[in-house]
């Protein structure tokens, strides 16, 4: 299967602390990716720089195309959006204004097409229909969660990037949230999801990555990741003689 994006000794720094070094990861079209590991590791700054939210050093190619020199704005245009950790929504503005907000660069050229992809967000949703009309700032965790999707969803995206999309969350909200995005990729979504939570990204996903200290340390299937004595004593919480118990 080809890859919708390949990624080849990306380095990023700030000042004089280097972030990432030489990290190469690929993302098949219509699959979930994982990247793991522990806070400070890198994941975020990654995502910053396959944004274009930060300068980084390497090559970064996508459906086909050299991401040089290409913006914010023309990445998320050629259908790459990030989730941030922090959602980044506006709270002063009603949730159907949120969600009409992440097809800005279609309004007034797809108006029934909107209308159309609103629905469908709402069908997914049905909790951002009941709230459609409430301040995004008075929504809890969860249902900010699912605004945060939905809105990015509304910008039609080929490759959805999600950032630790289970920070601060429920476990029941937890669970919620990973069966939307397993429903994604039957969709047809490709989705980088960058996660602390080892054990459920691991479940969800078709392939992953262990990011440590701004380096690619391990990489490989979810399922082998899952087994893998490291990776279960570290991230999963399952100590060696466990896990030889249960092999």
């Amino acid at each position: 299967m080809s890859s919708l994006l390949d990624v080849r000794g990306l380095s990023a720094a700030y000042g004089k602390v280097e972030a990432l070094h030489g990290v190469d990861i690929e993302v098949p079209r219509g699959k979930i990716v994982t990247v793991i590991g522990p806070n400070g590791a890198g994941k975020t700054t990654l995502l910053a720089v396959l944004m274009g939210l930060l300068a980084g050093r390497g090559t970064v190619i996508y459906d086909g195309g050299d991401m040089s020199g290409c913006t914010t704005e023309m990445r998320v245009a050629r259908g790459l959006c990030l989730v941030p950790e922090r959602r980044e929504l506006f709270g002063g503005l009603r949730v159907e204004d949120n969600l009409l907000l992440g097809a800005f660069p279609r309004i007034g050229k797809a108006t029934q097409t909107i209308r159309s992809d609103l629905d469908g967000v709402y069908q997914r949703f049905p909790r951002l229909l009941e709230r459609r009309t409430q301040l995004a700032g008075t929504l809890s965790g969860g249902e900010r969660q699912m605004l945060a999707l939905g809105r990015a969803l509304m910008a039609k995206p080929q490759l959805l990037m999600l950032d630790e999309p289970s920070l601060g969350l429920a476990p029941r909200i937890v669970r919620d949230t990973f069966h939307v995005i397993a429903d994604l990729k039957r969709s047809g979504v490709s989705i980088l999801l960058v996660e602390q939570n080892a054990r459920a990204a691991l479940q969800v996903a078709d392939y992953g990555y262990v990011l440590e200290t701004g380096e690619v340390v391990l990489e490989g299937t979810a399922c082998a990741l899952a087994a893998n004595p490291r990776v279960a004593q570290t991230y999963l919480g399952l100590s060696g003689r466990f896990e030889r118990n249960t092999a």
